[in-house]
């Protein structure tokens, strides 16, 4: 029998209409890297959907070459990036952006999230210092909805990061690889238009949220960055087949899919949160997303672990660590039951 698939979000294919959408149209024959019809459509139908209809809008890859195109087509080289200590860019891309030639500059979070008042200190001191012109300087803000922590900034939160950014001059990036979740969360106040108004650019996740590939770059400044398309091209992270990634967007971006999305996801994970807190299991933290942390003794992780899928997370003690468990767009009710009476 496989394992239970709770390992990530993107252990399955990609949306029926995807698949169905990628198989009519195999063998039309269109212009490459991202030029064709379809894909033009898709652009137009994201920037409709945010709310900003000249926005520039680009399909990349992957979670990884987006995030070190954006801030390398975004930074000078002498401008680093500020992100939480345990940001995606801090720990979990491989040095990427450091490869890339700019350093990310850690400041601490508060459950995955960077504190407004913690940012402007964080900035204050750097101006105030003596040695600031031997130092990389921030020139941009980076964060994630959902945080890797699963958890959720609030509009309010975001416009006082906005207004920190303004102050100091930095642009504000928002990495929104699961944002399909965060769209879905019945405590999320933020809507993907409050997010083109506020951030100078961020990225609708394809890969974790129901596309088989891709994530769509959303400039709402039309021209921001000039020559966006070659930088593409430098990280490697444009594809030749461009529809590839067109009509997968296309097709989330029809009928409102994308922001319905994660409903299910959502729905499981709370499920699942209430199954152990009715086991007296415990829980690290409680997000309000599609992750959860389960606390469990390092002997029943052992069988555990041989029959579902997951995450380690870290350590917790010498006699028990944290997992991380996440449920999807394609989660079904069979396997929610099932983790649950593993539990």
């Amino acid at each position: 029998m496989s394992k239970l698939p709770f390992a990530s979000d993107y252990m399955e294919g990609a949306h029926p209409n995807i698949i169905r959408a990628l198989t009519e149209t195999n063998l039309m024959g269109t212009a490459g890297y991202g030029t064709d019809e379809i894909t033009c459509e898709a652009r137009r139908k994201v920037a409709k959907a945010c709310g900003c209809p000249d926005a520039d809008v680009f399909f990349l890859i992957g979670g990884t070459q987006t995030n070190a195109t954006v801030i390398d087509g975004f930074l000078q080289g002498y401008e680093g990036v500020i992100a939480a200590d345990t940001g995606h860019i801090a720990l979990h891309e491989a040095g990427a952006i450091e490869f890339g030639g700019h350093k990310v500059l850690t400041v601490p979070h508060t459950l995955g999230k960077i504190e407004p008042d913690v940012l402007r200190s964080y900035l204050a001191d750097h101006a105030a210092d003596g040695n600031y012109d031997h130092m990389v300087i921030p020139g941009m803000l980076y964060i994630s909805q959902p945080t890797e922590f699963g958890t959720l900034y609030s509009l309010k939160e975001l416009q006082k990061l906005r207004s920190i950014c303004d102050d100091y001059h930095l642009s504000f990036y928002l990495d929104g690889a699961r944002l399909a979740y965060a769209l879905s969360t019945p405590s999320n106040d933020v809507t993907i238009r409050d997010i083109a108004r506020l951030c100078d650019v961020f990225y609708i996740g394809g890969t974790k949220c129901g596309a088989m590939i891709g994530e769509a770059v959303v400039i709402p400044q039309k021209g921001r960055i000039p020559h966006f398309f070659t930088t593409i091209k430098q990280h490697g992270a444009l594809l030749a087949k461009g529809r590839i990634l067109g009509i997968q967007f296309d097709t989330l971006f029809t009928d409102d899919l994308y922001f319905h999305l994660g409903d299910y996801a959502i729905k499981a994970a709370d499920e699942i949160r209430a199954a152990i807190d009715k086991k007296g299991r415990r829980q690290q933290f409680v997000a309000p997303t599609n992750q959860i942390f389960l606390i469990i003794d390092n002997e029943e992780l052992k069988t555990f672990g041989e029959k579902v899928a997951y995450s380690f997370w870290e350590k917790y003690d010498e006699t028990h660590t944290v997992l991380r468990l996440a449920t999807s767009w394609a989660t079904t009710p069979e396997n929610v039951q099932k983790l649950i009476d593993l539990l």
